[in-house]
């Protein structure tokens, strides 16, 4: 939440002393001077967790000197001078992909419980103690499934830690298709090269560095995603927000749960966690079982196919991943710790010339044999704010609406230009943030072409002129055709949403309103400018063709299940285990119970292995808006409000993320095969979700090493223990 720049001198004042009483409470809140249960006795917290509207403590609250046009606000963030679209948008920063003979230790099926000496700030800890280096829960049911079957072939080493330099920026392309940037200049921690350097306890991100990390990767050559946690050991290094403990989801890969990032199976700095992702097409045990479909399929290397297993229906494309931690989602993800996955296939090669009769040829490149970037770039749009120092900041009281801020970027910099050539590129636009919407046009009204919802390809492409509203970890692939521009011509991309506090969108602007300054919303209007800077050097021989990927037909699986589960505020805590629920504000009630808040330790639903069901997604109300994310399983909408007509074009492919819209319901129908464990269902604005908007489903009757139910893993720094479920909610 911000102030508008016209706000007062004394109203401003006021904000920043609010700001500096606040960061005392988190401080000892970090520090464990106080409990929140002891700022629920002296009254500053409501029993929902909302920080109570006192002056000189709650920013929101005016006084008689506040502007009465201004309902809330923080501080605007400080740009030192800094003009829009004065840097360059960097490209994505790529992954190295090594063999997988690199990896020290070797990766296994089962977690590593070689022991170290552990570090004795982490807390618990005590001089001599001893743990794992790996901090995946141990024995057969957290093994790596199908780890024989589906062995890794290639190695991907990460960390998550402070901002440092970056020395080894790789963006996969030359720096005439990187807007100029030369990648062996050292990249620096900041949002704009005038801007501060980013303080190693206010931005963490992956390899502590910028630009985000892009994650390459095709079907059927699977990938260990070693994570280390290179965070400080003592939880109170956190710049006043986040939390040194972590939990990584590839949103929304179709593995087992021991790789998808379960809020509860976290690990500590000085572990490493190893996530395999096998990449393969879903239905593999019963469909397509040997291989001879040349559609499911993955690039060779050489210009062929190496045809998979499974339903090349389900071919997934556009991918990303960030932390878990329970409670703690929105906090870590919005210090940095996300980036994105490309996902190469037969139909989507990542290479628009070959002509093989199954590759669709959308624009990316001819010179690899697929993921090739040229002309297929990654886009993370988010909302940040700073302090008078231009360190990140955070209000990790607004548990109630949501975060917005009023600095937008794009790639993690400050509204920067991209310089394009006259012909059709991709972009993979990812909503990176923690509650902000988004809706974008471009800034003359031209058509773009959505060609994917989430990380999948429409059956169809769809002509739009501006998106629909852009959702908190959807993902909107589009193409542009920039043969439309004269060499010298710009065009801007514009967000069309305001906000007045992470509700949701509390307007939707014409394109001459967003275009004319005059919201109180700093991050409506241009964000990303491109420049047409020369023709392409080799013809477009790109494709947007008007059939790509259809949905699986399921009309003859039956529905073993029909579930309703009910999103919305008032919820209640039914547990209280010290440290598998959590209470908030927000909650999920399942087939007509009570709303709950979130409890890791609780299963809400247990599907059948090998079944079909039909999931009832539905706002209670408030006004609010949620975008429900379900793990493992992409679905199809059956119906929005009650209706199949109320489906619009761009939302007739596969999701993993259902806005519902004020006072709507989503009807979706999902399939549950091949792996099994446990997952999560939740809203997906991080605040609503860490407050506790989420839910523990499932596949558990899957055969050996599973049980029904699952016990619940605890990490400490010492081992994972594990315990029976705290409750059974109308599984």
């Amino acid at each position: 939440m911000f102030l508008p720049n016209k706000a007062s001198k004394l109203r401003i004042k006021e904000a920043e002393n609010a700001r500096r009483n606040r960061q005392e409470i988190v401080k000892a809140l970090a520090d464990g001077q106080i409990t929140r249960r002891e700022l629920f006795k002296w009254g500053l917290f409501t029993t929902g967790g909302l920080l109570l509207w006192k002056h000189g403590l709650n920013p929101f609250v005016r006084s008689a000197y506040a502007d009465s046009s201004i309902p809330t606000g923080l501080p605007r963030s400080p740009l030192f001078g800094v003009q829009a679209f004065t840097q360059p948008m960097p490209r994505f920063d790529v992954l190295p992909r090594n063999a997988i003979a690199t990896l020290t230790p070797a990766p296994t099926a089962q977690a590593n419980q070689t022991q170290q000496v552990l570090n004795p700030a982490l807390e618990g800890v005590t001089p001599g103690d001893t743990g794992p280096i790996e901090g995946r829960p141990p024995g057969p049911i957290w093994a790596h499934q199908e780890f024989t079957r589906f062995p890794p072939a290639i190695a991907v080493p990460v960390s998550t830690e402070g901002a440092k330099v970056n020395t080894v920026y790789d963006p996969g392309v030359p720096s005439s298709l990187n807007s100029g940037i030369n990648a062996a200049t050292p990249f620096p921690p900041r949002f704009h090269p005038d801007l501060p350097d980013q303080g190693p306890l206010a931005l963490w991100t992956f390899n502590g560095t910028l630009p985000p990390k892009l994650l390459v990767g095709r079907y059927g050559e699977g990938i260990i995603f070693r994570h280390s946690n290179k965070l400080p050991f003592d939880i109170r290094q956190n710049g006043g927000f986040g939390i040194h403990t972590l939990s990584t989801h590839e949103h929304n890969g179709h593995h087992g749960a021991e790789n998808d990032g379960f809020t509860g199976a976290f690990f500590y700095p000085g572990q490493f966690y190893d996530y395999h992702y096998p990449i393969v097409l879903a239905g593999w045990r019963s469909i397509n079982t040997s291989a001879t479909d040349a559609r499911a399929g993955s690039p060779n290397g050489s210009g062929g196919i190496t045809k998979v297993p499974g339903d090349w229906k389900e071919t997934m494309s556009t991918h990303w991943f960030h932390d878990h931690m329970f409670s703690f989602t929105a906090q870590n993800v919005y210090k940095g710790d996300a980036g994105m996955f490309n996902i190469y296939s037969a139909l989507d090669r990542g290479n628009e010339a070959i002509n093989d009769g199954v590759n669709l040829r959308l624009p990316s490149g001819t010179a690899k044999d697929f993921g090739n970037l040229d002309y297929d770039v990654n886009l993370m749009l988010a909302d940040k704010a700073w302090d008078a120092n231009g360190q990140l900041a955070f209000d990790i009281f607004d548990t109630e609406s949501g975060f917005v801020a009023d600095v937008m970027t794009v790639n993690l910099v400050y509204r920067p230009f991209f310089e394009v050539e006259r012909r059709k590129y991709r972009f993979r636009i990812l909503n990176g943030a923690v509650s902000r919407f988004f809706k974008i046009s471009l800034s003359d009204a031209s058509p773009m072409i959505q060609i994917a919802n989430d990380g999948n390809l429409l059956p169809s492409p769809v002509t739009i002129t501006q998106t629909d509203e852009l959702g908190i970890a959807e993902r909107y692939d589009i193409v542009i055709d920039f043969s439309r521009y004269s060499v010298g011509q710009t065009v801007t991309m514009v967000n069309l949403l305001a906000h007045e506090d992470g509700k949701l969108p509390s307007s939707t602007l014409s394109l001459s309103e967003a275009l004319n300054g005059s919201s109180s919303d700093p991050c409506v209007g241009k964000f990303l400018e491109f420049r047409i800077v020369r023709d392409p050097a080799q013809p477009d021989v790109s494709q947007v063709p008007a059939v790509m990927i259809p949905n699986p037909d399921l009309s003859a699986i039956p529905v073993a299940r029909t579930r309703t589960f009910k999103f919305g505020d008032g919820a209640n805590q039914t547990t209280n285990d010290p440290v598998t629920s959590f209470r908030g504000p927000w909650g999920i009630g399942t087939d007509g119970g009570d709303k709950l808040d979130a409890d890791f330790g609780r299963i809400s639903a247990a599907p059948r292995f090998g079944t079909r069901e039909i999931w009832n997604l539905v706002n209670d109300g408030g006004g609010w808006d949620h975008p429900v994310h379900i793990h493992f399983e992409e679905g199809q909408i059956l119906k929005r409000n009650g209706s199949a007509s109320n489906v619009p074009a761009w939302e007739k492919g596969r999701k993993d993320v259902y806005r519902l819209r004020p006072d709507g319901s989503v009807q979706i129908t999902m399939q549950f095969r091949d792996f099994g464990g446990m997952f999560m269902e939740h809203c997906h604005n991080t605040l609503h979700e860490d407050n506790a908007m989420l839910l523990r489903w499932e596949i558990d009757d899957g055969g050996t090493p599973f049980l029904r139910p699952l016990p619940t893993p605890i990490p400490t720094p010492q081992g994972v223990r594990f315990q029976a479920p705290t409750q059974l909610n109308n599984i």
